[in-house]
């Protein structure tokens, strides 16, 4: 198992907090790469969710995640022992030779795809996908893998 993918509801909410509410977020630093993601004020899309910030803290990021609802587009958020580790990851390949733990990437505000080291945190986050009901829940594995890249966009 590499991973797990499904679909979320296109709509305003706090769907990152939604996934990553049951994995422990502040054991790692999180680069945030390119992305979209707007906070809803007053009912419309107001400003950019994660803004010119490139890493946070576990703790910074649940906070921010889960304070105001947002339009969710684009993200890709990945998972670091330690920030200064990072390097540029964009294969499985990379994923795998590097110090990343972790990585959620959401396209056009319904497909994510989660890669994860550990089969445990694959697990539950398919078994909490199931839950939700989010459509075409599916493990990630080294057959079905379509991806070239581990970038959002």
């Amino acid at each position: 198992m590499r991973g797990v993918s499904f679909e979320i509801p296109n709509k305003y909410g706090k769907q990152l907090f939604d996934i990553l509410k049951d994995v422990d977020v502040s054991r790692w630093d999180w680069q945030i790469g390119g992305g979209e993601a707007y906070i809803i004020e007053d009912g419309a899309l107001g400003k950019d969710l994660f803004g010119t910030i490139t890493s946070l803290t576990g703790k910074e990021l649940l906070k921010l995640i889960s304070e105001n609802e947002y339009y969710l587009i684009f993200a890709d958020l990945k998972t670091y022992m330690k920030v200064e580790s990072e390097l540029e990851i964009e294969t499985y390949e990379d994923f795998l030779d590097s110090d990343c733990q972790f990585v959620l990437l959401t396209v056009d505000s319904s497909y994510v795809t989660i890669y994860s080291k550990s089969k445990s945190t694959i697990q539950s986050l398919y078994d909490q996908a199931v839950a939700a009901k989010y459509k075409k829940v599916e493990y990630i594995t080294d057959d079905n893998d379509e991806r070239t890249t581990l970038i959002a966009f």
